[in-house]
């Protein structure tokens, strides 16, 4: 490991000796669930910290990070539970009170469940992108860290999740830089906007945006590199979509904001319709759609990279329209994976390294904790020494014996607290190199 790295040197401990056990995930992704069906997993900003605080508490989980994107849902927390079926039904219980028995049966059928040091491999992979759609995506490592960030600042993490995505964030980095795994990458979005130019469209084609996240963001900033200058941004929440317009716009380029109740008033017509947003059920039904076609009966474009989707299945039944969507791009994916195969490996072995690294990390981390307790502790031993073990005899002696007994235990107390910090400090940097 290089010097940046070099909080992760390690200590020699034995596997069974350091708590990386409690650390699970369990993960609902493209490859195992059904698009369709994440949105079973999906929680809304509004209520997700009151939700996952339930969760945490009910659960028996000690700290939790929830991670969600296009294509997957990830719970990674910390537990002595072990993860068996009848702890996943608790889980899912707890998750939703609604759900019902076959509900939960479900997310137990399609959970991918890892514990200890596989939890902390499946972590590594998905933030170097090797279980993406796409891999090479480098989107999912801000993905993750923004997921930590908002989970850390609602008092859902602790230590140890914190050290496992500080170590997640420093791998996926590692796999980025010496690999070619994301030589050329080819992302969900810029999949999106290849199938976009297929299209030959006008410069002066009209967008309208549903959805101010991250993806959206990301695709109008091909868009526009392509020279596309005329977007209408539609978002639940107003303000995130005047962000995203004033981002947007310039001389040559306007972008407005609207809400989504706007969507059934909007006046302007479009050509393309690109829509990403964590609603639970379709934004763009039928009579929707009719307001929005203004009356023009020539085909429209939609890209719809939403999960679940956002365009209602009787638009595409009953309107003339050519849908781009998750599903479509799948194939595209999986061509792009049998290209960067010949990476894997490499990065595997970046992985197994910190892996390695990882195991004696928090073994590390309780030493340094531990011996901040040291000066406490003997402070503590000497106070007693002097004020109650040989309190009777110390009273028998004369001031300069008491003043001479007190810079003496001073001495000791000094030499007391160094000599193991000293120890334990030599210890780390030889079992570091």
């Amino acid at each position: 490991m290089t010097d940046k790295n070099s909080w992760l040197r390690p200590l020699h401990a034995e596997k069974h000796e350091i708590p990386l056990h409690l650390l699970k995930t369990i993960a609902f992704t493209h490859r195992h669930t059904p698009l369709k069906e994440l949105n079973r997993f999906f929680l809304h900003e509004e209520n997700r910290k009151e939700r996952l605080a339930f969760l945490k508490f009910s659960t028996d989980i000690s700290e939790i990070l929830y991670v969600s994107t296009c294509n997957r849902i990830e719970f990674i927390f910390t537990t002595h539970l072990d993860c068996d079926k009848k702890f996943l039904k608790r889980f899912f219980r707890n998750f939703r009170v609604d759900w019902t028995a076959e509900e939960v049966d479900f997310a137990i059928e399609h959970a991918q469940v890892y514990e200890g040091e596989e939890a902390l491999r499946h972590v590594y992979r998905v933030a170097s992108s090797l279980d993406s759609l796409v891999v090479g995506e480098r989107e999912i490592i801000t993905q993750v860290r923004k997921a930590y960030d908002m989970c850390n600042a609602e008092g859902l993490t602790g230590d140890l999740l914190r050290l496992v995505v500080k170590s997640t964030i420093t791998t996926a980095k590692q796999v980025y830089t010496e690999t070619k795994i994301a030589n050329n990458p080819v992302s969900v979005v810029s999949l999106a906007e290849r199938k976009l130019r297929e299209h030959d469209l006008s410069k002066d084609a009209r967008f309208v945006i549903i959805g101010a996240g991250e993806t959206n963001t990301n695709l109008i900033k091909y868009l526009v590199k392509q020279e596309f200058k005329n977007f209408a941004i539609f978002n639940r929440t107003l303000k995130n979509a005047e962000i995203l317009a004033k981002q947007t716009a310039s001389n040559s380029i306007v972008a407005t904001a609207h809400t989504l109740e706007e969507l059934t008033s909007y006046s302007k017509g479009f050509d393309v319709m690109i829509t990403c947003t964590g609603s639970a059920t379709p934004v763009i039904t039928p009579p929707i759609y009719e307001v929005l076609l203004q009356g023009e009966s020539n085909e429209k474009i939609i890209i719809d990279l939403a999960v679940p989707a956002d365009i209602a299945p009787e638009v595409l039944d009953h309107f003339a329209v050519t849908l781009i969507d998750i599903n479509q791009l799948r194939s595209i994916a999986e061509k792009n994976m049998e290209e960067r195969q010949s990476e894997f490996m490499s990065a595997e072995e970046i992985i197994d390294e910190n892996i390695h690294e990882f195991r004696h990390l928090h073994r590390t981390r309780s030493l340094e904790l531990k011996m901040k307790e040291v000066p406490e502790k003997i402070r503590e031993i000497k106070d007693r020494a002097l004020n109650d073990v040989f309190a009777k005899e110390i009273e028998g002696m004369d001031e300069k014996s008491k003043e001479l007994l007190g810079k003496v235990m001073d001495y000791m107390e000094k030499k007391c607290i160094s000599v193991p910090m000293v120890l334990a400090k030599e210890i780390i940097l030889e079992t570091s190199n």
